[in-house]
């Protein structure tokens, strides 16, 4: 039972960072429709802004802030310079186009910083504490921790603020809220910069464990899809949910299933996504599209 639950919180650790970026794929999709395919490479380039921030004499904390301001702005401008050009365009037009923005970012963070690999420090204190038998790391305390606590405050945001409700309307009926005097486009894009500020959160707290490279975040968005599609690409709770589901699950597969090595890991996480698509498209927390006809 302390192995079953050493690997658990293990899991929580690693799916919670899946969370924070499924979660950030659902609020671009519910907002605007468009699956991001450069939510990753755009968390990595945040990622990147914050470590200049430390070279510069900031703390980890306030580097930490700022980079998520920074991601902020940038996926307004993001949303505003690629993205409402082609609002109206073929839903192919649209994936290219956040596939173009993928290998500009990629491409701009190899450029301006290296693609060798740096060392990102981690904001939170070495060593282990025991609990019950089960050792937990103090960097998986707080990556849960921060996880949750971002969740939190958007959870709270979108639910008793005024502009996150506006921006909920917004996302649910545009043409409605259009005629209530809301500025839809406007709350489209807040809802692309909270977004790649979630994907900067996840960025910052996986590379200190993987190491900053301008890939990093490629694997780690094949994860974040399986869960998105696993909970429902429209459900920010499906996501999130599904996203600790699947770190938990695929590392009680990898210690109790002989033949599961680490290499495995990304082909049973995608495994999982072909399989939702095949047997409920909509995802666990997703409800089908009813069109009357």
């Amino acid at each position: 039972m302390q192995q079953f639950a050493q690997q658990v919180v293990s899991g929580i650790a690693s799916g919670a960072i899946y969370a924070s970026l499924a979660l950030a794929l659902a609020l671009v999709y519910r907002a605007s429709g468009v699956v991001n395919f450069a939510q990753g490479e755009m968390a990595m380039f945040s990622t990147y802004v914050a470590l200049a921030f430390i070279n510069h004499g900031l703390s980890y904390w306030a580097a930490f802030f700022a980079a998520i301001g920074v991601a902020l702005a940038g996926g307004i401008v993001v949303e505003r310079a690629a993205i409402r050009p082609v609002e109206h365009a073929p839903v192919l037009s649209v994936v290219i186009v956040t596939i173009g923005l993928l290998v500009i970012f990629n491409g701009l963070a190899a450029w301006i910083w290296s693609p060798q690999v740096q060392f990102f420090p981690s904001g939170f204190p070495g060593g282990t504490v025991d609990v019950g038998g089960v050792t937990i790391g103090w960097d998986q305390i707080g990556v849960i921790g921060v996880t949750l606590a971002a969740m939190l405050v958007f959870f709270l945001f979108f639910r008793f603020t005024r502009v996150g409700l506006t921006m909920r309307a917004a996302a649910l009926n545009g043409e409605a809220s259009r005629l209530l005097g809301v500025r839809v486009s406007w709350m489209l894009a807040l809802g692309w910069g909270f977004a790649a500020a979630l994907g900067a959160i996840s960025g910052m707290l996986i590379a200190p464990i993987d190491l900053l490279t301008p890939n990093m975040m490629q694997s780690v968005l094949l994860y974040a899809f399986a869960a998105v599609v696993l909970g429902g690409m429209g459900s920010p709770v499906g996501a999130v949910v599904a996203g600790l589901a699947l770190g938990v699950t695929l590392n009680l597969l990898g210690t109790y299933v002989n033949f599961v090595t680490p290499e495995l890991r990304l082909p049973l996480a995608l495994g999982v996504l072909l399989t939702v698509l095949i047997v409920k498209p909509s995802g666990l927390f997703g409800s089908a599209a009813v069109r009357r006809v």
